[in-house]
């Protein structure tokens, strides 16, 4: 019996933390995929890569899972480079990109 509550435990607590993860990479996508809208660039592959993770301390002082995700845009169709998305929990804390884009995703997400 115990194993069993052991193991609903691990399992409830590895589904919080996929769907938190899926969360935050469509949320990446979103903001990858505005940003080279807003600067005129194409967005490559149509997705973003998440690059890293760890635990950093929120502004209300809890402790919070900083993602980095990665993608690529084009901005002549020939070459490829690669943008860098920073998010703790869903507020975007880093980002760089497309260099016209960065005032415009900054301006409409907002940091709260």
């Amino acid at each position: 019996m115990p194993t069993l509550l052991i193991l609903l435990i691990v399992g409830g607590a590895g589904f919080f933390f996929f769907t938190a993860a899926r969360a935050a990479a469509e949320r990446a996508a979103e903001i990858g995929r505005d940003a080279c809208q807003a600067a005129g660039v194409q967005w490559l592959d149509e997705s973003v890569h998440a690059t890293g993770m760890r635990l950093r301390r929120r502004e209300d002082g809890w402790l919070g899972l900083e993602r980095s995700f990665r993608f690529e845009y084009s901005e002549d169709g020939q070459g490829r480079h690669i943008g860098r998305i920073v998010l703790l929990g869903e507020k975007l804390v880093g980002f760089s990109g497309p260099t016209r884009a960065t005032q415009a995703v900054v301006r409409s997400f907002p940091q709260d």
